[in-house]
């Protein structure tokens, strides 16, 4: 079947649930400097404001609006955030790493993607998670072979759309005028917002823009608050929130008509 749409995800939030990693490790690197932990609730509101999607510098700012009289120095604060999320070297061998690495559920099968594929969709990744922890998740957990990834120092951080246009363009064949439609799947107000300013740098491009609220969003007695994510996604100019990543297809399909 030919390509009829090119469907960019995120990882984080979207392919693994990251609630008691990545987001575990900003709580333990803000109590490591300060002696608090942020709770959900801090990170969700940083988070939508749609330009801390680098969990380093989240993780500063946290401390920052929290007060800290000395605030770390970034390399500094990158060594221990790693040592908590990798729990060995990030470029080594992951059977190594015993940090939160270990513990991510994932959102999604291989035959996820074998079925997009069957769908007529091209797939890839933007994502802004450390190149060895991405590989991790996409090559060694789902079997993924090679597949199309941008992360972490390949483009600028999300919501700068460098990346984004790079692997859309890549695995489309060109944008413009009749190329094929591109969707994004994302759970942060900056992945829509990426979306947003791709459009504006290619204006005759059909973007589409998908939002997921992420797992930890989506527990039992998380509704109120689920509902409040949901509303920032849409306010920020999400085409469509979709309850899991599993409906992406059925949502792709929707928009596609």
């Amino acid at each position: 079947m030919n390509p009829r749409a090119v469907l960019l995800f995120d990882i984080d939030g979207v392919i693994r649930d990251v609630s008691g990693s990545y987001r575990r490790a900003i709580v333990e690197t803000v109590h490591h400097y300060s002696g608090a932990r942020p709770d959900a609730a801090a990170i969700d509101a940083l988070k939508g404001e749609g330009c801390w999607n680098n969990d380093w510098e989240a993780s500063l700012e946290l401390l920052r609006r929290g007060g800290l009289a000395e605030l770390p120095a970034y390399a500094a604060l990158v060594e221990v955030f790693n040592s908590f999320y990798f729990g060995g070297d990030p470029n080594g061998d992951p059977s190594a790493w015993q940090g939160f690495i270990g513990s991510e559920p994932l959102l999604v099968e291989r035959h996820f993607f074998e079925a997009l594929t069957d769908a007529g969709v091209t797939w890839g990744f933007v994502s802004g998670a450390e190149p060895p922890s991405a590989r991790f998740v996409l090559e060694q957990r789902l079997g993924l072979s090679n597949p199309p990834l941008i992360a972490m120092g390949d483009a600028p951080d999300k919501p700068d759309p460098t990346g984004f246009l790079r692997l859309a363009a890549e695995l489309s064949g060109g944008l413009g005028s009749g190329g094929l439609p591109v969707a994004y799947l994302g759970d942060t107000v900056a992945d829509v917002l990426t979306v947003q300013r791709a459009r504006q740098q290619q204006s005759e491009q059909i973007f589409l823009s998908l939002a997921v609220a992420p797992p930890h969003l989506q527990a039992p007695g998380a509704a109120e608050r689920r509902s409040l994510y949901e509303a920032q996604l849409i306010e920020a100019g999400a085409d469509a929130v979709i309850p899991r990543t599993t409906s992406v297809l059925t949502a792709l399909e929707q928009a596609l008509v």
